[in-house]
């Protein structure tokens, strides 16, 4: 790992430690993706058996895989829109982050990701076990689809956190945001494809659904998992973390001005 880019390592690995204390946390996460799953899969494989058995490309098989990955990702994306450093912001500790000799942006974002790819293990891998053992997914059988899914996977779980730093990064100018971050959980979930998948949106929704960031974090990767996508919605979610990540920027070093100003 080249010099510049060591921080941030042991940043992604102090995440994945801290993620690791969180044990019983983590595996109440995986009961209630389980049980969430069970009731989506009751819905939405009616919905396909109700089509014909096929809805918008949607075999019964699909659809199961859909609902389990959606379920299995929940511990590890940020759909609530809340995290800590709007609380540091806010109270002024954010001055001590910024001391350090790295981007606040991008180590608080490598330490969130960490967090994250940690959760995959007790919430994500199980609940896709789950799904494959007693519902029956479909899953790829040569190695492109899993090795595009990582990929796929990893940059969701990247946009997302990298865009709730910019919800936080509202702080810098609201005395209070959990409106913002309320507002942020009811339109992440459902333009990310958390309730249904977007394909089934009307056209006009789908448009507007594909035009922010949100479809990145959980719709492309299961798209790229199970075929129905490729390298072409990668390109989409490198495309949007290159936006999300120069606002961010933008932001951190308007709101640094911003706490200067009224520090003196």
């Amino acid at each position: 790992m080249p010099v510049a880019l060591a921080p941030y390592g042991r940043l992604f690995a102090a995440g994945i430690r801290q993620q690791t204390t969180y044990r019983l946390a983590m595996l109440g996460g995986l009961v209630a993706n389980t049980t969430f799953g069970l009731l989506k899969s009751v819905i939405l494989l009616a919905a396909v058996r109700a089509g014909g058995g096929n809805l918008h490309g949607y075999a019964v098989g699909t659809m199961a895989t859909y609902v389990w990955l959606s379920q299995g990702l929940l511990g590890s994306l940020n759909l609530t829109g809340r995290t800590d450093l709007a609380d540091r912001i806010k109270s002024g500790a954010v001055v001590t982050d910024f001391l350090r000799p790295i981007s606040l942006q991008w180590g608080t974002v490598a330490t969130d990701v960490g967090k994250a790819v940690c959760a995959l293990l007790p919430r994500g891998v199980p609940s896709m076990l789950i799904g494959y053992l007693f519902v029956g997914m479909t899953i790829p059988h040569r190695p492109l689809p899993w090795v595009l899914g990582a990929v796929s996977l990893l940059l969701g779980i990247t946009v997302s956190w990298a865009s709730v730093y910019l919800v936080a990064s509202a702080a810098y100018w609201l005395v209070e945001i959990r409106g913002l971050q309320v507002f942020y959980m009811m339109v992440s979930g459902f333009f990310a494809g958390l309730l249904v998948p977007i394909s089934l949106f009307p056209h006009w929704l789908l448009v507007l659904a594909s035009s922010t960031p949100f479809p990145s974090m959980l719709q492309y990767p299961i798209d790229v998992f199970t075929g129905r996508g490729g390298v072409g919605l990668i390109a989409a979610q490198v495309g949007w973390l290159a936006l999300v990540g120069t606002v961010g920027h933008v932001l951190t070093n308007a709101g640094r001005r911003r706490l200067e100003v009224q520090g003196g």
